[in-house]
């Protein structure tokens, strides 16, 4: 798109991508915000298994979104862009109403599994078309906003799961239905995205994508993608990048109820039960707050530099100094600064929109959707080795030491690959791979 003018249409593209990253952010941090309540009532309060049952759904989940973003990815770039965007949000939308209503390990875990393939393919398909369809001047822009918007679903996610009871309680008076607060949370999950449907009219299809269907190029092929050196390591370089986004929320974040606030020794006597229930809530919502800031001044930083390689590097550095702060700085502190440097952690992160429109912006149009909804989820699968790798050193050169390990190589394989990625600001994107 050349024109430098943003129509009434693209504008409602851009409040649907946001509104479902939104709910898609909502659903992907819920289990770790209910999984003690949830499991609480599956396996019996104080169950000697429940930390690891947690993990392991955790794990589940992450797998259903590598899955889901290679279908996703695939599928976007043979069948069109706006078919992931709504299938993928009409399927972890049913998946959280099934989850509410889910009371035994084995369908738990089935349930994560299917979310996570949903949720493997909104935020890529969204950036794709927002990058295809807004002026390139100003994508920049519009990929800032769906992020932005969606880093507050975390902090929605987080409020839902711990104070769910006032919605409980208007469930009871319309239904006569008795939920539990984490039941509650995930049938808000649902509702919202089966309601985001209703937008789907007056969004259109990328008009660059509908130009590749008319070309005789293969479109969606892994093989293309993974068979030629120079594509494989430019979509590397690309997941290598955002890494250190899920180091730090994935690991360092999502392990502060079970490893970090009882090792770092933080004073948790001002909480009283259900807080300290909730520490893992809590300290989601302040990094995703910090988060969604961060992605808003990164991306207005950004266009204002007119470059994304910069506004990244300067986001790694930030990075690397709070995780030293957070591991090493925060012995004895109080629950409320551990919580404010989850807060700064959150916005050092905040080049999420930078890495995605980065991602989207590498590759010709019939392979960007593969690129843009895989690279995301092969980052958030990420966690997985992460959090074992840190779970296997821990044993013998205790927890923070591990994350510490851990953290360099996540951080420096991002500058690594930062400094060998191409300048795509302003970039023409009316391309295709050969």
């Amino acid at each position: 798109m050349s024109s430098t003018r943003i129509d009434r249409n693209t504008w409602l593209l851009i409040i649907v991508a946001a509104l479902g990253y939104f709910v898609d952010i909502y659903d992907l941090v819920l289990f770790n915000v209910v999984k003690r309540e949830s499991l609480d009532f599956i396996l019996g309060v104080g169950h000697p298994d429940i930390k690891s049952t947690g993990i392991t759904l955790f794990n589940i989940q992450m797998l259903g979104m590598l899955a889901g973003g290679i279908l996703w990815g695939v599928w976007g770039d043979k069948k069109g862009r706006i078919t992931v965007l709504f299938g993928s949000i009409l399927l972890y939308s049913i998946a959280n109403i099934a989850n509410a209503f889910t009371f035994d390990l084995v369908t738990y875990g089935i349930v994560r599994f299917i979310a996570g393939v949903g949720l493997a393919g909104e935020l890529g398909a969204g950036i794709t078309l927002i990058a295809e369809t807004m002026p390139r001047e100003k994508r920049g822009y519009g990929t800032m906003i769906v992020v932005t918007v969606g880093a507050l679903g975390a902090v929605f996610a987080s409020l839902v799961g711990g104070h769910g009871q006032g919605i409980a309680a208007a469930i009871e008076n319309v239904t006569g239905v008795a939920l539990m607060n984490w039941q509650v949370a995930y049938v808000v999950g649902g509702c919202m995205g089966l309601m985001l449907l209703a937008l789907r009219v007056g969004t259109f299809e990328s008009g660059l994508f509908r130009r590749t269907q008319e070309e005789h190029v293969a479109r969606g092929s892994l093989r293309m993608l993974l068979g030629d050196r120079v594509r494989l390591l430019r979509y590397i370089n690309c997941i290598l990048i955002g890494v250190p986004i899920w180091y730090v929320i994935g690991a360092l974040v999502n392990l502060s109820q079970d490893v970090f606030v009882p090792e770092l020794g933080i004073d948790t006597s001002s909480l009283d039960a259900d807080g300290l229930k909730n520490i893992n809530g809590t300290a989601i919502r302040y990094a995703y707050i910090g988060l969604s800031v961060g992605d808003l001044l990164s991306g207005l930083l950004s266009q204002w530099q007119r470059s994304r390689r910069k506004v990244i590097i300067i986001y790694l550095g930030l990075n690397a100094a709070l995780t030293l702060i957070f591991l090493f700085g925060l012995r004895g502190a109080s629950i409320a600064t551990y919580n404010w440097i989850c807060f700064l952690l959150g916005a050092a992160t905040g080049y999420w929109v930078i890495f995605a429109t980065v991602a989207s912006e590498q590759f010709g149009t019939n392979l960007r959707s593969t690129v843009a909804i895989t690279a995301p989820n092969f980052v958030r699968g990420s966690v997985w080795p992460i959090t074992a790798a840190i779970g296997m050193l821990a044993g013998s050169m205790g927890n923070v030491l591990a994350a510490l390990f851990v953290g360099i190589l996540c951080i420096g394989g991002a500058f690594w690959a930062v400094r060998r990625t191409s300048e795509t600001f302003s970039a023409d994107l009316d391309f295709v791979e050969r």
